[in-house]
């Protein structure tokens, strides 16, 4: 006798019932529902004994789900460069769930492990990286750029003589990490989990964030000829700054460091002849991440790493055991590969929406999100007590409320609590952040849905929320 009742068909239908609503829901649903956190269940609730069925429960996961769920995948979310969810990638992911492929081996999922190799051509020619470099997908951009920066600390060890995966760092001198301001914390993090450490980055910045290329340039000559690992940044997070990476190239090349680039959203730059400049020289590099549910609208959670040297993945990530096959390079096992043994196959979206839009696809929804980009940037130039703060290269506006009236000593707080407003208010959805010493709005713009309304409401919002603030008090 089964244990469970095999009743899968009919809740596949309940809850496309549930997916429709939330799919179809108006355009002017509040982002964050008023039920977010008041509608969640009690964190003491006990374990059911008996249970509630499997009808009962689903139903009463879609209902909390229609009243409670932010709406993150819509056009009108605009905090931490969350992308939507294309219809194909939707769809496709529906299947994955159903098919419930592991791609850590190939002789588990041969469709899993051979989408993943189409797919990841197809993003290295979307992004303009060598065909010959190696990829993987990951969970996300911190995932992918432990994936490059391990790479980076294998080579390091090789150029030492030693192997780091076999033998660690102990005894070996302290890795060099050399950064701009730009520097993101999925970055540090990396760092930190691999044992390099979080510390060991050496900061190498101007005033506003940007690398001082003459400041770098004289660290690594002072190292005397040793390795040492370039991190730069294709998209800084509070305005969408980037490090000059043909520069640092020409750094790496000629004191032979290692080049990482992360390129969580900005590596995006190179879909539109407008921003291509941006990453110039992103060829060049050693290792290059991103992520997928940011710009290429896949859903959580999907990242990938490319490195230029597909030998030295194996070593790092083998996991060996009498029953689990070896590296193999083609017919990859990518539990061999990256840090998960066992994955889900978050391929089949990447291949569905790809295979669906196209490069032209694509473009078109980058250019379209510089569009709106400069579009807000305008509305906020043209608002007498709005303040841009920072050029706008990519898909990042950042502006703060600074009417003549107020003191600057009194900005931050003013605009901390406009934030704060905003996410209670619900029609829009983004936070503050600290930029240049000031506290800031960073929309970032990434739903292949976002429109014009939609840029024009952050507007409205943090005007009318601004009044509200001022009249009762920050």
């Amino acid at each position: 006798m089964q244990p469970f009742p095999d009743d899968s068909v009919e809740l596949l239908e309940l809850v496309s019932r549930y997916q429709q609503k939330l799919l179809t829901a108006p355009p002017d649903q509040l982002v964050r529902p008023e039920a977010t956190e008041s509608g969640l269940p009690p964190g003491d609730l006990a374990l059911p004994e008996d249970g509630i069925g499997a009808d009962s429960a689903v139903t009463e996961l879609s209902e909390r789900l229609l009243d409670t769920a932010i709406r993150s995948a819509g056009p009108r979310f605009f905090h931490f460069v969350i992308g939507g969810v294309t219809p194909a990638a939707l769809a496709a992911d529906m299947l994955t769930s159903t098919a419930d492929q592991n791609t850590g081996m190939w002789v588990s999922s041969p469709i899993g492990a051979h989408t993943e190799v189409l797919a990841l051509r197809w993003l290295r020619e979307l992004f303009g990286l060598p065909v010959e470099w190696a990829g993987v997908i990951t969970s996300g951009a911190t995932m992918a750029n432990f994936v490059g920066l391990a790479s980076a600390r294998r080579w390091w060890g090789a150029e030492h003589g030693v192997d780091v995966d076999v033998e660690g760092l102990s005894g070996l001198p302290r890795i060099p990490v050399l950064a701009s301001g730009h520097l993101h914390s999925s970055a540090v993090k990396s760092l930190g989990m691999l044992g390099i450490g979080r510390s060991s980055v050496r900061f190498h910045r101007n005033d506003d964030g940007s690398v001082d290329l003459a400041g770098m340039r004289a660290d690594l000559a002072s190292l005397g000829g040793a390795p040492a690992i370039i991190s730069a940044s294709a998209g800084e997070v509070n305005a969408g700054a980037f490090d000059p990476i043909e520069e640092l190239a020409d750094l790496a090349e000629e004191f032979g460091a290692w080049l990482h680039v992360d390129g969580a959203f900005g590596l995006f730059a190179a879909l539109s002849e407008r921003t291509r400049h941006l990453v110039a020289g992103v060829e060049r590099a050693n290792s290059v991440g991103s992520d997928g549910h940011k710009w290429l609208n896949v859903p959580y959670d999907c990242g990938f790493a490319f490195v230029r040297h597909p030998e030295l993945l194996g070593p790092i990530f083998s996991n060996t055991a009498a029953y689990l096959p070896g590296v193999d390079l083609e017919r990859p096992n990518y539990g061999n590969l990256g840090p998960e043994s066992s994955r889900r196959a978050r391929a089949f979206a990447v291949w569905a929406t790809l295979a669906a839009y196209g490069r032209s696809g694509y473009r078109r929804m980058v250019e379209r999100h510089l569009d709106l980009a400069q579009h807000l940037a305008e509305r906020v130039r043209a608002e007498p007590s709005l303040e841009l703060l920072a050029d706008v290269p990519l898909n990042i506006v950042c502006f703060r409320y600074h009417p003549d009236d107020v003191a600057e000593a009194e900005l931050d707080a003013l605009n901390t609590a406009i934030a704060a407003e905003v996410i209670t208010d619900g029609r829009v959805h983004f936070g503050s952040t600290t930029y240049r010493g000031m506290v800031a709005f960073r929309p970032a713009i990434v739903n292949w849905r976002t429109g014009t309304a939609d840029i024009d409401l952050i507007v409205q919002v943090v005007l009318e929320l601004a009044q509200r603030v001022r009249e009762v008090g920050p």
